[in-house]
């Protein structure tokens, strides 16, 4: 508010001194000695055009038309302030008694242009001239005492003004139709302040106090107190601040609807997450300093249904740096979620193999990555979707340049624990990856929240390597590449009665209760591969191996149970084919394969009992005895090896 008080300032002295003379003076000499007056005090030309006219009581004042002062001359040719007229008055009254009180200065339809420069000038900082010098141009001693005198300002008013801004390497910002008002009764006590701006198209009201302006003017710290009524909200400071902006204090901000509020400055809109909005509430101990930081301790904020709580600090530049911790209590994400799922849903009916069967491929705008760089802790009681739902949570966030790493330190997931990390990389194309390690997880509550299906039951533990490049769903799912391992206690099939197949009833339906399962696989195309599944129950051991489409979201996979204790323990196996689409995935036993695998068993068997009877029938024939424990063959093969020794001997005569 520097420039505001200097501007009237320079009005103020130039009206005061030589006040005397008005009285006796022809207008244009009025005009004249303002003039010099301003000039003297400012440093810069002034001019005035059209009529002047003066009232002498109650109230001593000039009137004038168009009014123009020059600008610094690094600022360029535009002039610094113009105006159509020009009001001064002074109270005649109090003049009279040796006291000096500006009833009003009142200029109308001004335009301020305010400029910084690169060496830190601005240019509402005045060449500004001694006292005596003032005197001098006046000829009047008794103007140069009223110069130093103090002054009282009932009013300083802009009306229908426009306010022009340009800081160093920046877009102007131009504030149209602002009306001001501020009164400083006391040149010693506080200063207030009424406006009214529209950056945009909705009006937006600022009132402030300051406590001692002549501390501001000065460069000092001084009490601030700020309110500013925005379209659909409110927002308080209440603090230290000084005329270079640095400030400290409460913040209070209040709106029925952020999204509103934010616009009427002429920001961006604050798209957040569904849920979290429209309404929001925050109070913090603010801090900021011409550096560029900005510090917020002891936030307390309301975003719609949720609340977020913590300390933040932001370097500001043109990629900001923000550190915050956060905490919370259940996060809700009620209708983002949703809508994600009617895109999806949207996307699935324009993809091939029929509606319902496709990843969206709505395009993904991930350039929220390079807008700020920072680190981000958050711990929260939970967070929660229509379709997925998370407890206690220990998350931290790194994002450096486009690219964001998503630390889960402790996440209770599908009733178990998920650690690792998540990457997303938007510096050259969009592609997501992660490394996880899950234990105690409910598989059953995985299938039916993320895939959509139910056919496994029980708590597994494994890891996950995964890279997946491209700019929508579909086109991530279908590049997928990486590995992992499975691990799963007692658990439940769903849907598969091994008991009833094996019996030769290819009827589905039933359950099938297991002891274990293990699998690693390794994924390439948006494809996992598996070849050693392996599947332990009481009286059945499973096998499997195929391929399950995480992009086309099909499988074609074959499950081989295998009846440890049927044919008198040799067993026998019946593999189950399971092929299609997830949402409805064909299961039939595989007869052809079925009967090649226990043809073969089959010849096996037929293979031992021959053999077990020709050895049975040369142990007769050598008149060999096969003690219980040894191996039959091996002393068949020493019986017939000693044998044919005593035959060779009887050949070359040495019996």
């Amino acid at each position: 508010m520097r420039w505001m008080f200097r501007i009237a300032g320079a009005l103020v002295i130039a009206a005061v001194i030589g006040v005397v003379a008005l009285l006796m003076l022809p207008h244009d000499r009025i005009v004249g000695i303002a003039t010099e007056k301003i000039e003297a005090r400012t440093g810069r030309d002034l001019s005035v055009s059209g009529d002047v006219s003066l009232s002498f009581w109650p109230v001593l004042g000039v009137k004038t038309g168009p009014v123009t002062l020059g600008n610094a001359e690094w600022a360029g040719t535009e002039p610094m302030l113009t105006a159509s007229g020009l009001s001064i008055g002074v109270s005649a009254v109090e003049l009279l008694t040796g006291s000096v009180r500006v009833t009003g200065i009142v200029a109308e339809d001004p335009v301020l242009r305010l400029q910084t420069a690169p060496d830190g000038r601005a240019n509402w900082v005045f060449d500004t001239v001694s006292a005596d010098a003032t005197a001098t141009v006046s000829g009047d001693s008794v103007a140069a005492q009223s110069a130093d005198r103090a002054i009282a300002l009932d009013l300083l008013e802009l009306r229908n003004g426009t306010l022009i801004y340009s800081d160093v390497d920046a877009a102007p910002v131009t504030l149209s139709g602002v009306d001001l008002e501020l009164r400083w009764p006391d040149p010693d006590g506080p200063a207030a302040l009424a406006a009214t701006v529209t950056p945009v198209s909705a009006p937006i009201g600022i009132n402030a106090e300051f406590t001692h302006p002549t501390a501001l003017i000065d460069g000092a710290v001084s009490p601030v107190a700020l309110q500013v009524k925005l379209p659909s909200g409110t927002m308080d400071f209440n603090g230290r601040a000084n005329i270079a902006g640095e400030l400290a204090g409460r913040l209070n901000l209040i709106s029925k609807d952020i999204d509103k509020s934010t616009s009427a400055l002429g920001l961006s809109s604050i798209e957040l997450p569904a849920g979290w909005g429209p309404a929001v509430a925050l109070t913090a101990e603010v801090t900021y300093t011409t550096d560029g930081r900005l510090s917020v301790r002891e936030m307390r904020s309301e975003l719609g249904e949720n609340r977020l709580n913590g300390v933040v600090d932001v370097v500001l530049g043109d990629v900001p740096q923000v550190t915050a911790k956060l905490s919370a209590g259940l996060l809700t994400f009620p209708a983002a979620a949703a809508a994600s799922s009617a895109g999806a849903s949207s996307a699935s009916s324009a993809a091939p193999g029929g509606a319902g069967d496709g990843w969206s491929r709505t395009p993904i705008d991930a350039s929220a990555l390079g807008l700020v760089n920072g680190s981000i802790r958050l711990s929260a009681e939970g967070i929660q979707t229509p379709d997925l739902t998370v407890g206690q949570v220990q998350l931290r966030l790194e994002v450096d340049r486009s690219r964001g790493v998503l630390h889960l330190e402790d996440v209770a997931v599908f009733n178990g624990r998920l650690t690792g990390q998540l990457v997303a990389n938007n510096r050259s194309g969009l592609s997501v990856g992660g490394a996880l390690t899950a234990a105690d997880i409910d598989i059953l509550q995985v299938q039916r929240d993320l895939l959509g299906m139910e056919r496994v039951e029980g708590k597994a533990a494994g890891e996950l390597e995964f890279l997946g490049v491209g700019q929508s769903v579909d086109a991530i799912m279908r590049s997928l590449s990486g590995k992992g391992g499975l691990r799963v206690g007692r658990g439940v099939i769903l849907g598969l009665d091994l008991d009833r197949l094996m019996r030769g009833d290819a009827a589905s339906g039933g359950t099938t209760v297991f002891d274990s399962l293990g699998a690693s696989f390794t994924m390439r195309e948006g494809n996992v591969f598996n070849e050693d599944l392996l599947l332990q129950l009481s009286n059945y051991r499973a096998d499997g191996n195929g391929r399950i489409g995480l992009g086309a979201r099909d499988i074609d996979y074959t499950f081989t149970p295998i009846a440890l204790r049927a044919r008198s323990g040799q067993g026998i196996s019946l593999p189950i084919r399971i092929k299609g689409p997830w949402g409805a995935p064909r299961i039939w036993p595989d007869l052809e394969a079925a009967a090649k695998a226990n043809a073969d068993a089959q010849l096996d068997e037929i293979e031992e009992e021959a053999k077990a009877k020709l050895q049975q029938k040369l142990a007769e024939e050598l008149d060999v005895q096969i003690e219980e424990g040894q191996d039959a063959e091996e002393v068949l093969k020493d019986r017939l090896e000693d044998e044919a020794k005593n035959q060779l001997l009887k050949l070359l005569g040495r019996n």
